[in-house]
C-alpha cells in the first residue's frame, strides 16, 4: 500500500520499470545521446503521407522494442497509459487501435511521460495490473504545424524557442519483486500560471510548475536535493533551467545537481535548436536512453525525474490567454535500493 505524504505517494514495496526503449529521428541521431537510442530513423515520414500518421508509426516502433526487451507479446499487456501533443492525442489513439489493450489516454503536454509512468506505477504497486505500459512521443513537424507556423513558412525562430523532439519513449512496469529499476515515489503536480503568454518561451511558462512540485516533494518526503545523484527536469531548456536555478536558490533550496532533458538531448552549440529540446518525446527519450540505463548499471543510486508541460492549446494562445504549466515527479532508484 502506498503512503501519502502531501502530494507524494511513497511505495514501501516499489514497483519496477522492467523494460524500456527510446526511438528518435534525424535530429536526435546527430545529438550527444544518439548512441543510446534503441532505434534512430533518418526518414521521419516513415513512408506516410502525413506527419501525424508518422508519429503513430514512431510510437509503434518504440513499443515493439520495449515489449521485445520485456519478453512479452502485445496481448500480454494489462493496460497502457499514453498521450502526445497532437489534438485529442491522435497519435496515441491510433497506436492503441493497433495495440488493442485497455487504454488510459493522457494529456500532460511535455509532462506526459512522468504522468504515465506515475499512474502505471500506482496501478502496479496496488496489484491491479501485472504488465503496464507507459509511453509518449512528439514529432517536430506535427507539433510545429499545430502550435506555431507551417514548416514551409520559414519564419525566424527566437532565441528562447525550443526544438520539438521527434522521439518516443516507452516503459514497461511490473509490481514489486520483478527485476528492474524501482519507482520509489511519485508526485502529481498542481497547475501553476505566472501569466507568461509567449508561445516561443515554454521554459519560462513551465518553470513555476517545476519549482512548485519540487518544493512539495522535498516538503512531503523530508529530502534535500543533495540526497539525489541527479535531479532532471524535462524540458525547460536553457532559459527555463536557468530561471529554475534562480527561483530555487531564492527559496533556499539550491539545485547543485540539476540537469535538464532539453539541454541533454541536443548540442545547443552546434545543432541550431535555440534554447534546447522540448516536446513530450524529449524527456521520454532521455529517460529511456540515458537515465534508466545508468540506474540499471548502478552508476546512480537515486534520481528524481520532473517532467514539465505547458497546458495551452492552439486556440487559447491565439486568444491572448496565459500559458499554465504542470510538473509531475517520479523518484527512481537503482535495483539495489528497491530491494
Amino acid at each position: 500500500m502506498a503512503i501519502r505524504r502531501g502530494d507524494t505517494l511513497v511505495f514501501p514495496k516499489p514497483p519496477v520499470i522492467a523494460a524500456w526503449a527510446a526511438v528518435g529521428g534525424k535530429k536526435e541521431s546527430e545529438g550527444p545521446l544518439a548512441a543510446y537510442f534503441d532505434q534512430l530513423f533518418t526518414d521521419t515520414s516513415f513512408g506516410e503521407d502525413g506527419w501525424e500518421a508518422a508519429e503513430s508509426d514512431l510510437q509503434q516502433q518504440c513499443i515493439s522494442a520495449c515489449l521485445r526487451k520485456g519478453g512479452i507479446e502485445r496481448t500480454g499487456l494489462d493496460i497502457a497509459f499514453a498521450g502526445d501533443l497532437q489534438a485529442q492525442c491522435t497519435a496515441s489513439n491510433y497506436t492503441l487501435r493497433a495495440l488493442g489493450c485497455p487504454y488510459v489516454g493522457l494529456y500532460g503536454a511535455c509532462s506526459t511521460m512522468a504522468e504515465g509512468v506515475a499512474l502505471a506505477a500506482a496501478f502496479a504497486a496496488q496489484g491491479l495490473v501485472g504488465q503496464a505500459l507507459a509511453f509518449t512521443s512528439s514529432h517536430f513537424c506535427a507539433a510545429e504545424r499545430q502550435f506555431r507556423t507551417p514548416l514551409d513558412y520559414g519564419g525566424k525562430r527566437t532565441p528562447t524557442a525550443q526544438w520539438t523532439a521527434t522521439a518516443a519513449g516507452a516503459c514497461l512496469l511490473r509490481p514489486a519483486g520483478a527485476a528492474g529499476v524501482p519507482v520509489l515515489s511519485i508526485t502529481f503536480g498542481r497547475v501553476q500560471d505566472f501569466a507568461v503568454t509567449d508561445i516561443n518561451n515554454m521554459g519560462a511558462a513551465m518553470m513555476p510548475a517545476a519549482a512548485a512540485t519540487l518544493l512539495q516533494f522535498f516538503k512531503g518526503t523530508g529530502t534535500r536535493p543533495t540526497d539525489f545523484d541527479a535531479i532532471f527536469t524535462g524540458d525547460l531548456g536553457e532559459v527555463g533551467a536557468a530561471l529554475l536555478q534562480e527561483q530555487m536558490a531564492n527559496e533556499g533550496v539550491p539545485l547543485p545537481n540539476h540537469q535538464d532533458c532539453g539541454c541533454l538531448l541536443y548540442d545547443t552549440a552546434t545543432q541550431q535548436v535555440q534554447a534546447g529540446g522540448s516536446g513530450a518525446g524529449c524527456s521520454a527519450a532521455v529517460l529511456c536512453a540515458h537515465i534508466l540505463p545508468r540506474l540499471q548499471q548502478g552508476a546512480w543510486r537515486r534520481v528524481l525525474l520532473l517532467a514539465t508541460g505547458a497546458l495551452m492549446s492552439q486556440t487559447t494562445f491565439l486568444q491572448g490567454e496565459s500559458i499554465p504549466g504542470i510538473a509531475h515527479a517520479v523518484e527512481l532508484g537503482c535495483p539495489e535500493v528497491g530491494v
